[in-house]
């Protein structure tokens, strides 16, 4: 047989028209698309509907000649009574025929489906939401790691998938079946399938007050790019920022804490840090510390004496590094305190982009500190 799939152009000789376009369409497949839509603190908005058990991300299937960006668009006033552009396709997924258990009558032949980035809506934006008399029963926006709970297996596949692919940053991922085949760091490590680590704390500027026992000291340690050191815990993916217990060996001095496990955790060193602030436990009245400071050295990765875990090393931006964690509102105030230490650091602010592998096995290396601007300049000849 000799024949071609482009556009206009005509079936080889051995094939007429009749049997080309039979043959095509014996092979087709359906095509449907959804939206992934999160609030400001990272979770996922699901729809109940009256259908099936499962809940859903908002999405439908594309009509005859429509394409999937403004099938996606259309769903979203039909379901939510929302309009909103649609420009960012996420992830591509081939779903095969026997994935989803359809009923045999259903003669289901599979389907691409198109997974589209619905952004992060803010308050006002969610209270635009208006759902039709039926089918949406009731929508919820929940965490990452309730998402397998909620929706069929493949759907949350392809829901973590294409939340993984908006962090990441990196552009559309293709999906088999809900799994990219091309794996990703976040994607080897399922991170968000485990419940984000929770510290919904109120944000003080500066130092803890004397009656509060401080329990941790963590660290926004920047590379000289302006993006910062995670640690992702290998059976997990769960994110962590460098840092942790104070010791007695480190006699009641927090940075002494902060660069041991440092040391111990991430094998890295930093310059001197700058106190950012703490979050408190207003329960327990607890503080856990909040340092900044300019990455001096990375050396080969080791088991964390505490926990005996190798930890994975990432490079993210600091705004990549919030969606990791569930810090509710107080986010945004740290956030703005991490840049203004990166500012006196002398460091540029990161351009969102790929997440970065550091090679656990890779020999020590220094990286040089960027000038500090407060230090006294020489003067000029």
């Amino acid at each position: 047989m000799t024949t071609t799939s482009v556009p206009g152009e005509l079936p080889g000789t051995a094939m007429t028209d009749e049997a080309y376009g039979a043959l095509r369409a014996s092979a087709a497949l359906w095509v449907g698309t959804s939206v992934l839509i999160t609030n400001q603190f990272g979770q996922v908005l699901v729809q109940h509907v009256d259908y099936r058990d499962t809940c859903l991300l908002a999405g439908g299937a594309v009509d005859k000649g429509e394409s999937p960006a403004r099938a996606a668009a259309r769903e979203l006033v039909e379901e939510l009574g929302v309009t909103a552009a649609i420009d960012r396709c996420l992830a591509v997924d081939w779903v095969s025929a026997d994935s989803s258990g359809a009923p045999a009558g259903m003669r289901f032949p599979g389907e691409i489906l198109h997974v589209f980035d619905g952004g992060a809506w803010d308050d006002d934006r969610i209270g635009e939401i208006r759902l039709p008399p039926s089918e949406i029963t009731g929508i919820e926006f929940v965490e990452p790691a309730r998402l397998p709970d909620l929706l069929s297996p493949t759907d949350a596949r392809r829901a973590l998938s294409a939340l993984r692919a908006r962090i990441n940053a990196a552009g559309t991922v293709l999906l088999e079946n809900g799994l990219p085949i091309a794996p990703t760091v976040f994607d080897r490590l399922a991170v968000l399938q485990t419940a984000r680590p929770t510290y919904r704390y109120p944000w003080h500027h500066g130092p803890a007050p004397h009656d509060l026992t401080v329990t941790q000291a963590w660290a926004w340690l920047f590379a000289p790019d302006g993006r910062v050191l995670v640690l992702l815990e290998p059976h997990t993916g769960v994110a962590i920022l460098p840092g942790g217990t104070p010791e007695e060996q480190d006699q009641g001095d927090s940075v002494a804490t902060l660069r041991r496990e440092v040391d111990e955790e991430a094998a890295a060193r930093f310059g001197s840090p700058l106190l950012l602030g703490h979050v408190t436990d207003p329960a327990g009245r607890r503080g856990y510390l909040r340092y900044a400071a300019a990455l001096t050295g990375v050396g080969p990765a080791r088991p964390d004496p505490a926990t005996s875990h190798t930890y994975t090393r990432v490079l993210v931006t600091p705004e990549q590094t919030t969606e990791l964690f569930d810090w509710g509102p107080a986010a945004a105030d740290q956030l703005a305190a991490v840049h203004e230490a990166r500012q006196k650091l002398g460091l540029p602010r990161a351009a969102r982009q790929p997440v970065t592998e550091l090679d656990p096995a890779a020999p020590w290396v220094a990286i040089a500190l960027a000038p500090d601007p407060r230090a006294p300049q020489p003067a000029s000849s």
